[in-house]
């Protein structure tokens, strides 16, 4: 699909959509959590007869998945299946996508909620799924309902902005899965229609404005598992095209509009823009002080060797990724509009709790970026200065040959 930008028209909150459809509601949930994962699932079944979980967990040195399907009488199925390929999209394609066609054919449910493997990210999932769940496709009795995301506000700014890895922790995808935490959890709650929160919001107002900071504009939020009822999940039909552009490095969202920040709350967000693409060079000598620290940051960028690549920008937990993604020339507005090349990055962090003088780093970041940009006078000769020079950041971007 071509890469695209959000519009004004997402700014509209979702509504619900499924008036008169006769499919199957498909939910989708993601987490980094198996005891929030476990406990929603538990409280979305019990006293809900016509709702059905099936829930997946990847044992990556068996090279085997195992399968669990409850519902409000309790547990249907628990079996451990052999894979070819420990991996989630393995999964969906030889395991879910049968096991949820068999779960819509089976006409007990009229809602069927897929937990995905702790540290999962929806997205992959749900593209698969998308494509499954139209006219003539495997799953096309379904409807893709909600993708929502369950995170703690308790421990969210640790787990967002520290440095642990989900192997650390037990939750890997695979034997050697070194993604961020923090990684996996910002992209689980971009992607999502629906945030679900635990903990007391109150005293980790922290932790409940990263996670406003990160949900795409027009999305929904919930805070406490008891508030969350199966029924308000089937309600809404998923938007894949929107689900795409908020997860899009061009859909980054924003600052939030001007409010009173409620007490305790110290997290922030900044939005660095040019027009002017960024010195190679410089880039390299100050990438770790724009690129690492406690912070999500998350956008595209354009560099003045390669003026047509569409570069990504994303980083979280300590680590930053950076690459292309094709050209200019292929990304488009939510509208159609063309995309001009343009510098943008969008950073979420917080301050240090109680200290005064703390600025989160933000000062370093904005004297990276202004350091990092080409000036007027270097643009001038139309890249003619960078002609000849070596490509420095051909090990991430590719070859300059190469690049589109």
């Amino acid at each position: 699909m071509p890469f695209s930008s959000p519009s004004a028209s997402e700014a509209t909150p979702d509504v619900p959509s499924d008036a008169g459809d006769p499919r199957v509601a498909l939910s989708v949930l993601a987490t980094i959590d198996p005891v929030l994962r476990d406990s929603t699932v538990f409280g979305l079944v019990v006293g809900a007869p016509r709702v059905v979980a099936l829930r997946h967990d990847i044992r990556a040195a068996e090279d085997a998945l195992r399968r669990v399907v409850v519902d409000a009488t309790g547990v249907i199925e628990d079996e451990v299946v052999p894979l070819e390929h420990a991996c989630l999209s393995c999964a969906v394609r030889e395991d879910a996508v049968p096991t949820l066609r068999r779960l819509a054919d089976d006409g007990r449910w009229d809602h069927v909620v897929l937990a995905l493997p702790v540290a999962a990210e929806s997205l992959p999932v749900v593209r698969a799924l998308a494509a499954q769940t139209t006219p003539g496709g495997e799953l096309e009795r379904l409807r893709l309902a909600t993708v929502l995301a369950v995170a703690d506000v308790d421990t969210l700014e640790h787990d967002l902005l520290d440095d642990d890895l989900v192997s650390e922790r037990g939750v890997g995808l695979t034997e050697d899965d070194q993604r961020a935490v923090g990684e996996v959890l910002a992209a689980q709650l971009e992607h999502a229609d629906l945030v679900v929160t635990t903990g007391d919001v109150a005293t980790a107002a922290t932790g409940s404005g990263l996670v406003d900071r990160l949900r795409g504009v027009g999305t929904r939020r919930v805070d406490g598992l008891h508030a969350l009822v199966a029924d308000d999940l089937a309600r809404y039909t998923h938007d894949p095209a929107a689900g795409e552009r908020r997860a899009h490095p061009l859909g980054a969202r924003g600052p939030l509009p001007r409010r009173d920040e409620p007490s305790g709350d110290r997290s922030w967000t900044i939005e660095l823009w040019s027009a002017r693409p960024f010195d190679p060079e410089r880039l390299l000598r100050r990438i770790e002080d724009l690129g690492t620290g406690r912070v999500r940051s998350r956008g595209v960028f354009h560099v003045a060797n390669r003026p047509d690549s569409l570069c990504a920008w994303d980083g979280a937990g300590g680590q930053l990724c950076i690459g292309t993604l094709g050209t200019w020339d292929d990304a488009t507005t939510a509208e159609g509009r063309p995309v001009e090349p343009h510098t943008r990055v969008v950073i979420v962090g917080a301050t240090a709790a109680g200290d005064a003088d703390d600025d989160g780093g933000r000062r370093r970041l904005l004297d990276a970026f202004r350091d990092v940009l080409a000036t007027p006078d270097e643009l001038a000769d139309g890249g003619l200065r960078w002609l000849g020079r070596t490509d420095v950041l051909a090990p991430w971007l590719g070859a300059r040959s190469d690049a589109v």
